[in-house]
């Protein structure tokens, strides 16, 4: 009897190691020999954790599990869901690049062959590096990481940059609240990730890589870290990778936790022993990055996409999607919301459906009040906007961002004006000090909104002013995007900061 138990961290957190040893002194209690293998998270948290039952059918879902219950894996109960795959909130799915996430054992790369793992990698070392580049392009592929920058573009610079050395560097320093993508694919699918990099360095000339992942990422740095090491036993990494005469190796590293690290200049100091600062641009990472050297710095999600583009070509990918938004988006639906956890899809969906249809409205069933996209930078988008298509430009026509696809659902209790000062309070927390909009417009922020706040609606003029000097004037996205959530809650919820003005002045 085979049964899968994820050992993802949000499974985890929710008590997937205690369901484990349960199963296991159950399986001992009747005399049955079980296998159990720790996979990855399907995405469909609030089922978690997710107990799958090899049967000749295929995979029977359990959910949500707790020890007490899990007798019912053995002999069927209210927590069976029937077969996963046919599960509706997983079958609406578009699955490209998470295609393996939940499904493989994270640290077999036999399971990753057998689901078409390496086929991409494969192709690649059969092509030229600007063949390769070329297909990157064509597939319309832009950078998950929040920049929506064209991935190829960065490539084919790397690519026709000069020197002897050039690298890839895996941005995987995931700092945005609601966003847990990259930690999904790291734990539940490395080798895609893997894969990706190893495709990266044949594009560009490229010979080592670095992971750049988080502290506070354990469970997803142990299982890359395995991964890693069993890459280059099978000769997927090392001097002669798949045995074609090319090299490529790859190095894990754990950052301190720096929210600013997640800027790809500030990656690349801390990355090199150094303060986690951010750099002026030009000149270009893609030109004088690591060490000095031409490198490409993409995001987890983009480098993990790139193994489906090469198995199937770029026209495939490129035929999801809407206008230059291509392929597939992860999203990660969380906060105040029924059904949260990742949901890959073309881009064009509308809020509407993300929220209502796919989240399943508030955890709390309140009505809606508004989702901030793209993380603790990311806009405010209310309930007027919710028909906007989920696409790059789209979202820049209403003042909005992707960003990482994370989105914070809040009902109509939350405080709008609270909201707009946490930023301001995230964005003086997290600012390296390097450009004095961010260091010191953030602190100016929280002061001009706590005036707000006690009764001064004269200072809403000069919020607006300090905005939209920190959105001009940062050095890069952190004190840049600061004035997105503040704005966007001063404009679509202005009766958050004046009703509080009134009831403070009285």
């Amino acid at each position: 009897m085979r049964i899968w138990i994820p050992r993802d961290a949000a499974a985890k957190a929710l008590g997937a190691d205690e369901v484990v040893k349960a199963v296991e002194a159950e399986a001992a209690r009747r005399g049955i020999d079980v296998t159990i293998t720790r996979n990855g998270s399907r995405g469909m948290i609030w089922l978690e954790p997710l107990v799958e039952v090899e049967t000749g059918q295929g995979r029977a879902a359990f959910g949500p599990m707790t020890p007490e219950d899990v007798a019912q894996i053995f002999d069927g109960g209210p927590l069976s869901l029937g077969l996963t795959e046919e599960l509706p909130w997983l079958k609406a799915q578009t699955r490209l690049t998470f295609q393996r996430c939940g499904i493989v054992d994270p640290l077999s790369l036999d399971d990753y062959r057998a689901h078409g793992g390496l086929k991409g990698l494969e192709r690649a070392l059969s092509m030229t590096g600007a063949e390769v580049v070329q297909e990157v392009l064509n597939s319309g592929l832009r950078g998950r990481g929040g920049a929506g920058f064209p991935t190829g573009i960065k490539w084919k610079t790397v690519h026709d940059a000069p020197g002897p050395l050039k690298y890839i560097v895996a941005n995987a320093d995931e700092g945005d609240s609601g966003t847990f993508a990259d930690r999904m694919i790291m734990e539940g699918d490395p080798f895609t990730l893997i894969e990706g990099m190893a495709i990266a360095g044949i594009a560009v000339g490229a010979t080592k890589g670095y992971i750049y992942s988080r502290s506070e990422y354990p469970d997803a740095n142990e299982v890359m870290a395995a991964a890693i090491a069993v890459a280059r036993v099978e000769g997927v990494l090392g001097q002669n990778i798949l045995g074609s005469g090319k090299a490529f190796e790859l190095e894990l590293r754990v950052g301190a936790g720096a929210y600013v690290c997640g800027e790809e200049t500030a990656l690349l100091n801390s990355l090199e022993g150094k303060r986690g600062t951010v750099r002026a641009k030009p000149p270009l990472p893609a030109l004088q990055g690591f060490m000095g050297r031409p490198t490409v710095v993409n995001n987890v999600i983009s480098l993990a996409t790139v193994p489906v583009i090469l198995e199937r070509g770029a026209e495939h990918y490129a035929g999801f999607g809407i206008g230059r938004s291509k392929g597939t988006i992860p999203l990660q639906i969380a906060g105040n919301v029924k059904r949260g956890g990742l949901y890959e899809i073309a881009f064009g969906l509308t809020l509407d459906r993300i929220v209502n249809e796919i989240g399943g409205g508030t955890a709390s069933g309140r009505p809606v009040k508004a989702v901030q996209v793209g993380g603790p930078l990311g806009a405010w988008m209310p309930v007027s906007q919710f028909d906007t298509p989920f696409g790059y430009e789209e979202y820049a026509g209403q003042n909005a961002l992707i960003g990482h696809a994370g989105l914070t659902v809040a009902d109509d209790t939350v405080d709008m004006m609270a909201m707009a000062r946490f930023a301001m309070e995230f964005c003086a927390i997290e600012s390296c000090g390097k450009c004095t909009p961010c260091r010191i417009g953030a602190v100016r922020g929280v002061e001009t909104l706590d005036r707000i706040a006690q009764g001064d609606s004269s200072a809403i003029p000069l919020l607006t002013d300090l905005c939209e000097t920190m959105k001009s004037g940062s050095l890069c996205a952190l004190g840049g995007f600061t004035p997105y959530p503040v704005m966007s809650a001063l404009t679509h919820f202005p009766d958050d900061f004046t009703s509080q003005a009134r009831e403070a002045a009285e």
